[in-house]
C-alpha cells in the first residue's frame, strides 16, 4: 500500500533519475558540438635572424604559432622616447601578410598590433642611447576581430635603441666638427705673429680639435630613441599565438 510518505519518496527518486538522466544528455549534446582540438599538422614560419622557433600547430579549431616565432612589424606614426612614457601604447602594422612556409595565410595584410610601453631607459652620461620596452598585447585584423598575444622585439635584452651606426655618426660629427674648430684656432693663432707658420698651426690644431671631439662626443648623453613611420622592426612571441582559421 502507498502512503504519502513512500509516495514522496519514490516521487523524489524519479526527479532525481530523470535530472540525472537530463545531465548526461546535455552532455553528450555539448561534447558532439564542440570535438576535441587535435593537431592536424605542423607547419613552419619563415625564419628570422636570432628567432629561436619557427613551428606552427595547425589543428581542427585554430592555427598556433609556436613561442620563439618571430616576424616583421612596421610602426604605424613617428616615434619619439623623449615624448613617450611608461603605460603609453604604440601600433604597429603588419605590411605584408604573415604566411607558413607551406602557403597558409596566418595574419592578413594590414592588420594592427598594439603595443604597451612598459619601461623607457633615458639616454645617460656616457654615450649610453635611450631604451624603450614593448610588450605586444594584441592583434586587431582588419574585419574588426582581435586576439591577445604576448611578444616583444627580438633584440639581445628586449628593447629598441638607436644603432651603433648611428652612435658612429654621432662621433663623427663630434669630431669632425671640433677638428675644423682647432684648424681654424690653429690658423688664427699662428697667423697673427708668422703667417708663414700657417702649416705648423693647420698640424697642430686638427689633431687636437679632433682628440677634444671625439673625447666630447664619448663623455656627453647618448641618442634618443627616434622611429620613423614604415620603421620596421622584428618582434618575437613570448607565449604562443592562437589564431583563427582564415579563409582565402
Amino acid at each position: 500500500m502507498w502512503n504519502a510518505e513512500s509516495f514522496i519518496l519514490y516521487k523524489n527518486t524519479c526527479m532525481k533519475k530523470i535530472i540525472s538522466f537530463l545531465c548526461i544528455f546535455c552532455m553528450g549534446l555539448t561534447a558532439l558540438a564542440e570535438p576535441c582540438e587535435q593537431v592536424e599538422c605542423y607547419e613552419h614560419l619563415f625564419c628570422e635572424k636570432d628567432s629561436i622557433a619557427n613551428k606552427v600547430a595547425i589543428t581542427n579549431q585554430r592555427n598556433i604559432i609556436c613561442k620563439g616565432g618571430a616576424f616583421k612589424v612596421a610602426f604605424n606614426c613617428k616615434f619619439k622616447s623623449e615624448c613617450a612614457k611608461a603605460g603609453d601604447s604604440a601600433n604597429f602594422i603588419l605590411q605584408d601578410a604573415l604566411y607558413t612556409q607551406e602557403g597558409r595565410l596566418l595574419i592578413p595584410q594590414g592588420s594592427t598590433l598594439v603595443a604597451e610601453i612598459i619601461r623607457i631607459e633615458k639616454q645617460r652620461i656616457p654615450n649610453k642611447n635611450a631604451r624603450v620596452y614593448f610588450n605586444f598585447k594584441c592583434i586587431m585584423f582588419p574585419d574588426g576581430t582581435s586576439v591577445c598575444m604576448s611578444a616583444k622585439p627580438l633584440t639581445v635584452d628586449g628593447s629598441l635603441k638607436e644603432g651603433p651606426w648611428m652612435t658612429t655618426g654621432k662621433l663623427a660629427l663630434y669630431t669632425i666638427g671640433l677638428g675644423c674648430v682647432g684648424a681654424g684656432a690653429g690658423v688664427g693663432f699662428s697667423f697673427i705673429p708668422n703667417p708663414a707658420k700657417i702649416g705648423v698651426g693647420l698640424a697642430v690644431g686638427i689633431p687636437v680639435g679632433c682628440t677634444v671631439g671625439l673625447i666630447t662626443g664619448l663623455i656627453t648623453p647618448g641618442l634618443k630613441y627616434h622611429a620613423k613611420e614604415g620603421e620596421i622592426i622584428t618582434i618575437s612571441l613570448c607565449e604562443p599565438l592562437c589564431l583563427p582559421k582564415i579563409c582565402k
